[in-house]
């Protein structure tokens, strides 16, 4: 069940949906923002008052990085591929981060639009070290939106 919208809600696990198909596992998202320009319009008001207001601008383009543990699945790396070969007709697609709760409903969509795989960074390799290996894919986009 999710929690009313007048709580907090906690992020259980969270996930990458890229044109319908959904890799899950993510167990970190960082860099997840919308942002726009600023313009400043300098005016002097009509008994010569000099005023500065500030209006919205443009969307800014941002990037993600999306963190899950090493796994068979080579989503990521067949993505990554497709850019690193100009493939931008097939690497630049539609898609969502999404957060689930612990019950594994989705309670918030974040819309990306023209994403494609920026880089692709696999943990530590380290003998004898415990920790679970990771892969990291940041993803470069155009716009975003909260559904």
């Amino acid at each position: 069940m999710a929690l009313p919208d007048l709580d907090s809600s906690v992020g259980h696990s969270f996930g990458l949906e890229v044109d319908g198909v959904a890799i899950t596992q993510i167990s970190e998202v960082s860099g997840l923002k919308m942002e726009q320009d600023v313009i400043e319009y300098k005016t002097n008001t009509a008994d010569g008052k000099y005023v500065i207001k500030k209006v919205p601008g443009r969307p800014k383009a941002g990037e993600v990085t999306l963190t899950r543990g090493l796994t068979g699945d080579t989503s990521f790396q067949k993505w990554v591929k497709d850019a690193q070969f100009g493939k931008m007709a097939s690497a630049r697609k539609g898609g969502a981060i999404i957060v689930y709760d612990y019950e594994g409903q989705p309670i918030k969509r974040y819309k990306l639009t023209n994403a494609w795989p920026k880089s692709l960074e696999i943990g530590t390799l380290k003998a004898g070290d415990t920790s679970i290996l990771t892969e990291k894919l940041v993803v470069t986009y155009e716009m975003m939106e909260a559904e």
